[in-house]
């Protein structure tokens, strides 16, 4: 590799990446596009690919061909009743729906292609990390899963993949997909399922038959902070990936476990980003001769948290410090439409103040310490 090449990480995103829109008012808007890619090109972001639609056979790996054809004859009529996850709620139907799913599916696929092929090292698909959509069903704004079937296409390129998910919700599509495959290893951080959708992600799931021990889950309690959630991260991903040894590493960095976040319960801010994502890429660098396919994920503080969020896993691919403040035009680009939607003021600052959470209750700290433990002996439990 040229010297200098990692500083070139390989963002996927282009013209259809903003066409994944379940409405005006539903969380996941391609409003986050704007502010997000825009912070990446102001750090120097420019190398961009384009994505393009999986095909209905890249889409079968992992998808029943029936809910592919399923969710095409709803993306072509929209108002008929609801199917396989798709209607009222959390998946809407939209016109277009397929393709544009599709589109995103094909990003992740695109991106860990490209590191097969040696184009590149690292990369990452923003708009990717739709980790609850299952076999044969829609679920929580994801209709494909393209992040499992990036996995999927690096485990039957032969890899050992290790998949690390930090979205504050349990990535249990990923988990069941590869639920009885020993060459995958899962390992989701999350808020409990006690508290928060999908209500999945026990310690006790830990992998089916001739895969015990290939599901981990660290189930964290509502209102942890960063100091046990990065105590989580850096016990028990350093430690899985020593014993697993990967060869292919793909993470989804799902940023809705941020204090400003929504729709959960957990009060972590961008320092802890910022230092999972320098883990993740040392576990790339150590074991998977630095290959790293990330992915977005959940993120529903558009202006705040979402594009800091994004820029931090680029900047840790590129290498690259985090500078102490974010640029004044941005800022100015996005205010009044920050301001709009509620999410006001713009973010001075690249990493939160210490004290903008507060500190973790010793209750949380001591809990979350015993989940740890357990999450990592099931790990060890596992046949050889």
């Amino acid at each position: 590799m040229a010297v200098g090449e990692d500083t070139r990480a390989l963002v996927v995103y282009g013209p259809g990446s903003d066409r994944y829109d379940f409405g005006l008012l539903h969380p996941l808007t391609p409003r986050r596009f704007g502010p997000g890619i825009g912070l990446l090109r102001a750090y120097g972001a420019d190398r961009f690919l384009a994505p393009e639609p999986a095909s209905d056979a890249e889409l079968a790996r992992l998808h029943e061909p029936a809910y592919v054809e399923v969710v095409r004859r709803i993306s072509a009529d929209p108002d008929g009743p609801p199917e396989r996850g798709i209607g009222p709620g959390d998946d809407p139907a939209f016109a277009g729906m397929h393709e544009a799913a599709a589109t995103v599916a094909g990003g992740s696929l695109a991106g860990m292609r490209a590191i097969l092929t040696g184009e590149a090292v690292h990369a990452f698909h923003p708009g990717g990390g739709l980790h609850h959509a299952l076999a044969g069903r829609a679920s929580g704004f994801c209709v494909y899963n393209d992040v499992a079937l990036a996995v999927a296409l690096a485990r039957d390129a032969g890899h050992r993949v290790l998949y690390v998910d930090m979205d504050v919700h349990h990535g249990d599509g990923v988990q069941a997909l590869f639920w009885n495959d020993p060459a995958v290893l899962t390992c989701s951080l999350h808020e409990t399922g006690e508290t928060l959708f999908p209500g999945t992600g026990r310690v006790e799931e830990r992998g089916g038959p001739g895969a015990e021990g290939r599901a981990v889950n660290v189930p964290l309690q509502p209102g942890t902070g960063d100091a046990s959630w990065l105590a989580a991260l850096e016990t028990v991903v350093p430690a899985l990936a020593e014993a697993f040894r990967p060869t292919m590493l793909v993470t989804q960095h799902g940023c809705d476990s941020h204090l400003l976040d929504p729709l959960a319960h957990l009060r972590l801010t961008t320092a802890a980003y910022r230092r999972a994502a320098a883990v993740v890429d040392e576990v790339a660098h150590r074991w998977c001769e630095r290959r790293w396919l990330a992915t977005g994920g959940g993120g529903y503080d558009v202006y705040r948290v979402v594009p800091r969020a994004w820029a931090l896993v680029w900047l840790a691919q590129a290498h690259r410090e985090p500078p102490l403040e974010t640029p004044l035009e941005w800022r100015a680009r996005w205010e009044d439409e920050a301001v709009r939607w509620h999410q006001a003021p713009m973010p001075e600052v690249f990493l939160d103040a210490s004290d903008l959470a507060g500190p973790e209750s010793p209750a949380i700290t001591a809990a979350n310490a015993r989940i740890v433990e357990r999450a990592v002996a099931g790990f060890r439990a596992r046949p050889g």
